[in-house]
């Protein structure tokens, strides 16, 4: 039995901040903790869809496949901000394996065959909705059939990137990297990658 079973939570009121690309909400709750005392707590919420990124690895070359994109949160807290990610995405409906697919090939070229599912997470469970779901696959250079580089109507302008798998994680103590979701899937690939043949 963990302590949390007495723990609680009501929502007395939300209100709609903002709701342009996503929505922003402000809560109150009434949150009753693990010793039974009701407390009033307000909360901002960041509404996030579903999204999904994928780990592309290259085992003959030892490479990975990583994006390059202007990212605002990141220059508003002076870090570069044009940050190296693995392919990722929002959802927009589709099953995660297809919304993948879809956002490998816009973002970086690469027809993506075998797609293998690894986990979800939260990324920012304090504030933001969003489940990310994570993938790996393998790819060669006969996979890159288009030139990557996003969606011109979504104003994205991607470089694409390939990097060895030891550099990049060279490139995370540097703090050349420091994008969460990537960080946790080339982790993943070190620990793996003798499976990802």
């Amino acid at each position: 039995m963990s302590k949390f079973d007495k723990a609680k939570v009501e929502i007395v009121n939300e209100k709609t901040l903002s709701d342009q690309w996503t929505r922003l909400s402000s809560f109150d709750i009434d949150y009753t903790d693990s010793t039974g005392e009701t407390h009033r707590v307000k909360r901002e919420i960041y509404h996030r869809t579903p999204a999904a990124c994928i780990l592309l690895y290259d085992p003959k070359r030892e490479t990975v496949i990583l994006v390059r994109q202007f990212r605002l949160p990141a220059h508003l807290t002076g870090f570069p901000a044009w940050m190296i990610e693995v392919p990722a995405g929002l959802l927009d409906g589709d099953h995660p394996e297809e919304a993948i697919r879809r956002e490998a090939m816009e973002e970086t070229g690469f027809r993506v065959r075998d797609v293998h599912f690894l986990f979800k997470a939260f990324t920012s469970a304090g504030a933001v909705t969003e489940i990310i779901h994570f993938f790996a696959a393998v790819v060669d250079t006969t996979d890159r059939i288009g030139n990557g580089g996003g969606l011109a109507d979504e104003h994205e302008d991607i470089e694409v990137l390939e990097v060895k798998l030891v550099d990049a994680m060279a490139m995370i103590e540097a703090g050349e990297i420091y994008d969460a979701k990537t960080i946790m899937l080339l982790q993943w690939a070190m620990l793996n990658r003798a499976g990802l043949k």
